[in-house]
């Protein structure tokens, strides 16, 4: 771990990076972008107004494949919070040890190492996204987009208990039926009312029987808002339901269930409206994906862990246009979006080591 200087680390790590926090956020992204900028990486900023900017560094191209580096510069915690680094024998803890200014940290580092073997680097970019504790509303549009110049993407979230790198992610949606009905007086008038309420409650029931455990599908109704209070036929309702699932058969299915139950009304008399939609994609694995981990495989010689998770990232944005992805190339750590945060020395260490092995076969021309 001689490579590794954990009071670099710290600098960014004592930055409040909340999502919300633009100047903390952008402070982050400059820092990492002086320190790409020492390995001859150029700079392009997406300058934003409320949210900090995405930044995407790059290399200089020449013919073959291009690398897509990944990770986000926001953390959860709102100023005053936990903004404070600290560490132990085995433990670094602090905001984004582990989600994800250390796992940006072990892509810089690696990078490092093979600039510092070859004395330059190609067809390697780092994209950098600034809202992706937050779902990923304004960038996930700018990583589609750039994803099609990339024929592999390597996301930086933290490594699994094992050192398992990602190779699926459900994908999740957030949707929400507003139903309006008629108000009447619940004593002198039932009958010339349409309850919202009521309406809402046969819909809750038809989108919870849309889930399919078999299939890992979920479609989870958290969320219920209505009425005025007990002597009125409820004017107003809103279901807010979430739907994850793992490939996009289930996606349809769900899709397409979800419209017919929205434009059939149970009660006389109510009308809904569904609005949300999907915000991440599916990541699902891929003869692509499989080639690569392959290739890692053969030229590392290992037999590299893997793992499906239910929770999303910014890799399903980037596989779902098709790229060869794979998630967790960040340390293990745990305690992520909580005060106990914290991340493994030497897990730091181990991933170094293995990407910087990757990047230089990369280089090299071997995947």
């Amino acid at each position: 771990m001689s490579n590794i200087d954990f009071s670099k680390l710290r600098s960014i790590i004592e930055i409040n990076s909340w999502t919300k926090n633009k100047e903390g956020v952008d402070r982050n992204g400059e820092i990492f972008a002086y320190w790409m900028e020492a390995l001859d990486y150029k700079l392009t900023r997406y300058e934003r107004e409320e949210i900090g900017n995405h930044i995407h560094l790059t290399s200089e191209r020449k013919e073959g494949k291009k690398l897509l580096l990944l990770g986000h510069l926001d953390t959860v915690f709102p100023p005053d919070t936990f903004e404070y680094f600290t560490e132990d024998e085995e433990w670094i803890y602090g905001p984004g040890v582990c989600d994800m200014k250390g796992g940006n940290y072990v892509a810089l580092q690696a990078l490092r190492n093979v600039h510092e073997k070859f004395g330059n680097i190609h067809n390697i970019d780092f994209l950098l996204v600034s809202d992706e504790e937050t779902g990923s509303d304004d960038s996930k549009h700018l990583s589609a987009k750039l994803a099609k110049e990339y024929d592999y993407c390597m996301v930086f979230e933290a490594a699994g208990v094992h050192d398992e790198v990602v190779i699926g992610r459900k994908g999740v949606g957030t949707f929400f039926i507003d139903i309006e009905g008629v108000a009447a007086h619940a004593g002198n008038h039932y009958t010339s009312g349409a309850d919202a309420n009521l309406e809402a409650a046969h819909k809750l029931t038809q989108l919870v029987a849309l889930t399919n455990l078999e299939k890992e599908t979920t479609v989870n109704v958290g969320k219920i808002s209505g009425g005025i209070g007990a002597n009125t036929i409820s004017p107003k309702a809103q279901l807010t339901f979430e739907l994850r699932y793992t490939n996009t058969d289930e996606r349809d299915r769900v899709l397409k269930a979800v419209d017919e139950i929205v434009a059939h009304s149970h009660v006389d008399g109510t009308e809904s409206i569904l609005s949300g939609g999907i915000q991440r994609d599916v990541m699902q694995p891929s003869p692509e994906q499989q080639k690569f981990i392959d290739s890692i495989n053969r030229l590392c010689n290992i037999k590299l862990p893997t793992e499906k998770r239910g929770g999303v990232s910014d890799a399903n944005i980037i596989s779902s246009q098709g790229v060869a992805t794979l998630d967790g190339w960040g340390p293990y750590g745990d305690g992520d979006h909580t005060v106990h945060e914290r991340a493994s020395k030497k897990s730091f260490g181990e991933r170094i080591g293995l990407v910087t092995e990757i990047f230089e076969h990369f280089l090299e021309g071997k995947i």
